[in-house]
């Protein structure tokens, strides 16, 4: 029989192999995509690819998990992901044109996002259904702890393993990462405290389509719908869009900052200090939560110092600066994620969460479509100092939704545990 404590154990060991197979590649994508003879514009235009098929399969993967259980979503995903990380590493061999990068990057973009909302709502609704008493702060917080490690160990990995070998051995090692995950799911993880939809709702019928329109529906109604989740999405373009092109355009401008184009592990750093981070930060997120009563006065003030540190990784052009700042930056985010994670959780309700987090992750990617392909174009034209610059401005635009999602005054603002909040008045 299923405990909080098995529960927490799976979630662990899920987050942990799930990382270190997406961050073995994570310190030398760009620099991947440069090799394959594409230019900054197109290297960022595929990651754009990328998260547009995020943006485009968000919902129905989601919608997925809520119809048909989230392990089954979780299983679907790492074959699509190993799947289109071996094209990716064709595509790399035979230099192939960028459409078809573009298709590939569509498809990596449709494997994560089977994962997005399932194992964060198959986490909150089994914590549920086992007694877990606790706040989801210190779950959440203990699982980026060990996503960190692995996304430490990945990233490292990644880059010496590609300055050993060749830039696409990393790939395959991840793709076989992910097909370990596959059976280390099939045997660990269960659908637990949800009942996937099988019947008709206040929609009516009771076909696969009308059971997933249903859902959508009420997606609608329990997530947009209520204020201070609406508030929330809408920032989350301006501080995870940005961020996607801030990460990855490290890599290249590390290099240039070092001086050494051929220096991979130092490419790799970027992702590694941003592991450390997420491990750091997790430990720091209960002191951040006795700090800030509120979840949203966390947020407000730690995306603005966020902010103001892109903003400065611009301006200064002294390498160890640079890796400074870098660590600023992702040390606020690492340690303020949880805190969110728990905040919009404690305002959605079950049987309908995998779709709305969902949504919600596709509101962060659908600023990465655009942000990405303009902000690489800026870094081939003006250099990467002034890609940046634009991405401070960009960041700070959150500011004002966080702001109105406090003005709301949700229940889930303050530090309790709220494991399924009643639906809003129509």
């Amino acid at each position: 029989m299923a405990t909080a404590k098995s529960v927490r154990y799976t979630y662990y060991a899920l987050q942990l192999g799930n990382t270190l197979a997406a961050s073995l590649i994570w310190g030398i994508n760009t620099i991947f995509l440069l090799d394959a003879g594409l230019s900054n514009l197109e290297a960022f235009a595929a990651n754009a690819f990328f998260t547009a098929g995020m943006v485009l399969f968000e919902v129905p993967t989601g919608v997925v998990a809520d119809v048909w259980g989230r392990r089954a979503s979780f299983l679907l995903g790492t074959v699509t992901l190993a799947a289109s990380t071996g094209l990716y590493v064709l595509l790399w061999q035979v230099n192939g044109p960028f459409w078809q990068w573009a298709v590939v990057s569509l498809l990596l973009g449709l494997g994560f996002t089977f994962f997005s909302g399932a194992v964060e709502a198959w986490l909150v609704d089994a914590l549920t259904a086992t007694g877990y008493t606790g706040p989801l702060e210190s779950v959440f917080a203990r699982g980026q702890v060990i996503s960190g490690t692995g996304m430490l160990a990945g990233s490292v990995a990644g880059g010496y393993i590609a300055q050993l070998t060749n830039l696409g051995v990393p790939f395959v090692l991840r793709a076989g990462v992910l097909l370990v995950m596959f059976v280390v799911a099939l045997v660990l993880m269960r659908d637990i405290g949800f009942t996937p939809s099988r019947g008709a709702g206040p929609i009516g019928g009771t076909g696969p389509i009308d059971r997933v329109r249903n859902i959508a529906a009420n997606s609608v109604r329990y997530g947009w719908r209520v204020p201070a989740v609406r508030y929330l999405m809408l920032a989350a373009p301006f501080t995870g869009g940005v961020s996607i092109y801030v990460f990855y355009a490290l890599q290249p401008y590390l290099l240039d900052l070092w001086g050494d184009p051929q220096a991979y592990g130092i490419a790799g750093l970027a992702a590694a200090i941003v592991a450390g981070a997420q491990i750091l930060g997790g430990l720091l997120t209960p002191q951040v939560a006795r700090i800030f009563p509120r979840r949203t006065t966390a947020l407000l003030v730690v995306e603005a110092i966020a902010a103001v540190a892109v903003l400065l990784i611009g301006l200064v052009t002294n390498f160890w600066a640079v890796i400074a700042l870098i660590v600023v930056w992702a040390l606020l985010f690492a340690a303020v994620t949880p805190v969110r994670q728990a905040y919009i959780n404690g305002m959605i309700p079950s049987q309908q969460r995998a779709t709305i987090l969902s949504f919600d992750s596709l509101m962060s990617s659908s600023g990465g479509i655009a942000a990405q392909p303009v902000l690489g174009r800026v870094a081939d034209v003006w250099g990467y100092p002034a890609s940046y610059l634009i991405s401070g401005v960009l960041s700070a635009l959150a500011l004002p939704f966080v702001a109105q999602a406090r003005r709301q005054n949700a229940p889930a603002d303050l530090r309790t545990t709220l494991p399924d909040p009643p639906p809003p008045t129509p």
